[in-house]
């Protein structure tokens, strides 16, 4: 299992496709707060679809209320445009949490220079990929390497 964790979503549609992912995967999903949104917002429920049953998600009221779950063994890459060391440079292990930010500035850098950050390869002339796009890419890669796939 892979554990996704969002960092301060802005966008509920957004939100709502990573929850498909999270099903489709059987991945955790946790939402840290605040939210740009609320939690009952119908595009949220309309974009995870019938799935919202399947997901396995869990709410944090805030950073340090994540990082206070986390297990002592942990591990977390947190994923940003700003990282140097690519996706496919790391070597996933199950049960890892993978950490994206919010749509409009993605993590900031105190939350970065906790742990390894990771970008996903980009030789076009874009700036960043969709949020749940690239939740979709380090989760797929991720069970990739671990061979949890079917």
């Amino acid at each position: 299992m892979v554990r996704i964790a969002l960092y301060q979503p802005e966008i509920p549609q957004n939100v709502g496709n990573i929850a498909r992912t999270a099903a489709a995967t059987e991945s955790e999903l946790h939402l840290v707060r605040p939210f740009g949104f609320r939690w009952g917002d119908p595009r949220l429920k309309r974009a995870g679809l019938d799935y919202w049953p399947h997901v396995n998600y869990l709410l944090h009221d805030s950073w340090q209320a994540f990082l206070e779950s986390l297990p002592a063994n942990a591990r977390v890459w947190a994923f940003s445009t700003k990282a140097t060391r690519s996706l496919y440079e790391a070597r996933f292990e199950p049960c890892d949490y993978l950490l994206f930010g919010p749509e409009t500035g993605g993590l900031p850098a105190d939350v970065l220079g906790r742990f390894p950050a990771l970008r996903i390869p980009m030789p076009g002339p874009v700036r960043s990929l969709n949020l749940a796009v690239s939740v979709g890419v380090g989760v797929y890669e991720a069970l990739r390497q671990v061979s949890s796939l079917r």
